[in-house]
């Protein structure tokens, strides 16, 4: 389970009193929909129970976990569209939502626990980057939370406006029913058109127009 390990040492070197915050990302591997991340300073003295990996929760633990974050901590959530994932690559977008969240928190952090094992470029803080932080830190997990919760309402939005490619259950991932309605309904603007698999269709639906 994750602890506060990683941050009372950084409070350890910078004085306790130190902001610090828990940043993580999500929605990489879809083949729809933005990019989200979140940013979390936790209140040392109301830090919500059974924090972890958002991975590693249940849906409903995982919404009743949000609400007490967003309750309890100050929280930052930040997106990259489509549009700049296709732009930028997705792992570029992904950095640019997470600084975005940092840069977007109430108060500026002294310091940001990053998961994965890249930084953000420009960041206006010091940071570590903690591989499978979401399940080390309680600052990250918290971040993960929210992130996934967020980013989960928004493909459930974007599915009643564009209905039969599962979004609602499937996040955007390449799931069985997304490529069926690929397949029934074609792609969408809310398409990552870098992605092989909707570039390779896009491709065939032009041949096909020549």
């Amino acid at each position: 389970m994750p602890n506060l390990d990683h941050e009372t040492r950084v409070l350890a070197h910078l004085g306790h009193g130190a902001v610090i915050a828990g940043v993580d990302e999500v929605g990489r591997g879809p083949w729809a929909g933005p990019v989200t991340a979140c940013a979390v300073i936790l209140d040392p003295m109301n830090i919500p129970d059974g924090l972890n990996d958002s991975k590693k929760l249940s849906a409903a633990r995982r919404e009743k976990l949000a609400r007490d974050i967003l309750a309890s901590a100050e929280v930052s959530i930040a997106h990259a569209t489509v549009q700049e994932i296709d732009r930028l690559n997705i792992l570029q977008a992904s950095l640019l939502a997470m600084r975005r969240a940092i840069e977007g928190l109430p108060r500026t952090a002294r310091f940001a626990l990053i998961d994965g094992n890249k930084i953000p470029a420009d960041l206006a803080c010091p940071a570590e980057a903690i591989v499978k932080g979401d399940s080390k830190s309680c600052s990250i997990a918290a971040a993960s939370i929210v992130a996934k919760v967020t980013r989960d309402e928004i493909m459930v939005a974007l599915a009643q406006q564009f209905p039969g490619y599962g979004w609602e259950k499937n996040a955007g991932y390449g799931t069985k029913l997304h490529q069926e309605g690929l397949r029934n309904f074609g792609v969408t603007p809310h398409h990552r058109r870098s992605f092989k698999p909707i570039h390779n269709i896009l491709c065939e639906e032009q041949t096909a127009s020549d």
